[in-house]
């Protein structure tokens, strides 16, 4: 057999194999979505070869805690521009404090009076998840639209920031004004790991912030091998009569062979519970790093 009908024969084996796996990754995420009775949306990116695999990508989800990573990368980007500096204290007023929900700022210094570096308040609002953070790096950013401009004029146009933390207890139908789409979110990690949009000091500010968020260890972490690095940020709503509107997970995992794996995984609208939820994230993300490692 001459040598290029021979190559000409492997290629087309090869992406026949491809092909069938893809099919049998999409299979297997649309079983997961069909058995849960949720809305499910995901989206995936092998940032060195830009391989990719959305379901539902384009669909609109309440992002809840995720709208933190973009906060967090736009008030850095402040920094970078001279605004603010990282050591720089910032003043964290009685007004700030979050009156409800997750806040270990609020917990300690519940009357506010207490200044912070901004270095602190963008950890907290990744790492801890801290709602009182969160609004601090709003009002410094000049508000939900400053910020929703900023994240727009990266060339991201899957992702919607119009409330505050506050604002989105007022109601709970406030938080599906917050959405993003799976593969708006999976694009601005693209940006953040690949466009240089910001300096070198405030991009590793932010990934040791985003790998050592803690919050959602049974999500994207939960099936993966012990020890893989994922750097991520994870958003939950409340439950209300059994319903959920958001249990969220969107990040970075670092392969066996080193590449970057973007992965985003929402579940929305869900009778589940908190475990079930979590474990359609987990099997799901288990699935896409097998399929891509």
């Amino acid at each position: 057999m001459p040598r290029k009908t021979a190559i000409v024969i492997l290629l087309a084996c090869l992406s026949a194999t491809v092909h069938a796996q893809t099919t049998a990754l999409r299979k297997t995420i649309d079983s997961i979505a069909t058995h849960s009775n949720a809305h499910i949306g995901v989206a995936t990116l092998l940032l060195e070869t830009g391989d990719t695999l959305t379901y539902r990508g384009n669909d609109h989800y309440p992002m809840q805690s995720v709208y933190k990573f973009p906060i967090s990368l736009a008030i850095l980007h402040q920094v970078d521009i001279g605004k603010y500096k990282l050591d720089e204290k910032i003043l964290i007023t009685k007004d700030d404090i979050m009156p409800i929900g997750h806040s270990p700022i609020r917990d300690a210094h519940p009357n506010g009076g207490v200044s912070m570096t901004l270095r602190e308040i963008s950890r907290y609002n990744i790492m801890e998840s801290d709602g009182t953070a969160c609004d601090v790096l709003l009002r410094l950013l000049g508000g939900t639209k400053k910020t929703n401009a900023y994240i727009k004029s990266l060339g991201v146009k899957g992702i919607n920031i119009a409330t505050t933390e506050k604002e989105q207890q007022s109601n709970d139908t406030t938080q599906y004004r917050n959405w993003a789409t799976p593969i708006g979110i999976t694009q601005l990690y693209k940006i953040y790991l690949q466009n240089k949009v910001l300096s070198s000091a405030s991009y590793n500010t932010l990934w040791k912030d985003l790998a050592g968020s803690y919050p959602g260890a049974n999500r994207i972490k939960g099936l993966l091998p012990k020890g893989t690095i994922v750097a991520h940020k994870t958003g939950t709503s409340g439950t209300n009569n059994g319903f959920t509107a958001a249990t969220n997970d969107s990040g970075i995992i670092i392969l066996p062979n080193g590449k970057h794996l973007i992965l985003t995984v929402f579940v929305s609208d869900s009778k589940g519970s908190d475990a079930e939820r979590e474990a359609w994230i987990a099997q799901i993300s288990k699935a896409v790093y097998d399929h891509f490692k």
